[in-house]
């Protein structure tokens, strides 16, 4: 995987081996700055606690994140933003960066995620499965189709040969899942670490179709990171095995 990370890993470890005996604070101490992450909207618990724990593993490091729909992120890339990663929530959207040749070397997968159905507690709307996606009484909310849940709902209500009622098409994942919060509908289509990330405020019911439609997720250094190094070792920390517990804990899987 090192390899794939090209020169700014490089960097990392020439500077991890200069000057002192001791790899593991020299390469801390390689690490410097703020370095910026695009992601998707549905990785915000989980890369806010990896954030506090590569920031505390290279002391005066900050890591700032600019959340949101993969889609929307990789435009805002192509059109110059100041990025040193992307996190994407497919891998079209992160082809798109790498077509417009702001990502230059080989992204890696570092997590697989599925749909699940999240409603109140208490499942107001007696929501039993997908085929109620079709019904014209219960309130619905599915992401918009150009992001990858809803891209991802596209893909399943195909499979279940459903054609879905939305009431509300929403900007990303989080979006759709605080209708559901503020007990605005009655079901939405929705990760299911974003489920498990609600906690008591929603219910989650899973469905068989969801199997067709596992979403991975790359990540990769932006070519022109402000901040090379830091972007280089935050991607190589998230694919670590040190990250995977949080990942699993979320409800992601593991490549």
């Amino acid at each position: 995987m090192l390899r794939k990370l090209g020169a700014a890993v490089a960097a990392v470890a020439v500077v991890a081996g200069c000057g002192t005996d001791d790899a593991e604070p020299a390469a801390a101490d390689a690490v410097s700055g703020t370095v910026t992450v695009f992601a998707a909207a549905s990785l915000t618990e989980t890369f806010t606690e990896l954030g506090e724990q590569f920031e505390a593993a290279h002391p005066g490091v900050r890591v700032v994140y600019n959340f949101g729909a993969s889609s929307a992120l990789a435009q805002q890339i192509g059109q110059g933003a100041p990025a040193d990663v992307f996190a994407a929530a497919a891998p079209r959207n992160m082809q798109q960066v790498r077509d417009g040749g702001d990502v230059t070397v080989e992204p890696v997968t570092f997590v697989r995620n599925r749909l699940e159905i999240a409603v109140p507690a208490g499942n107001p709307g007696k929501i039993a499965g997908l085929a109620d996606f079709g019904r014209a009484e219960p309130k619905i909310a599915l992401c918009a189709e150009q992001v990858p849940c809803g891209a991802a709902a596209a893909t399943v209500f195909q499979q279940a040969g459903i054609t879905p009622q939305p009431d509300t098409r929403e900007a990303d994942v989080k979006a759709a899942l605080t209708k559901v919060t503020l007990g605005e509908v009655d079901a939405a289509l929705v990760y299911r670490t974003d489920v498990r990330a609600a906690g008591d405020k929603v219910q989650g019911i899973e469905f068989p179709e969801a199997a067709s439609a596992v979403n991975d997720y790359p990540i990769a250094p932006l070519a022109a990171a402000p901040n090379a190094v830091a972007a280089a070792a935050f991607v190589q920390f998230v694919t670590s095995e040190q990250a995977g517990p949080v990942f699993t804990a979320a409800g992601f899987d593991r490549p």
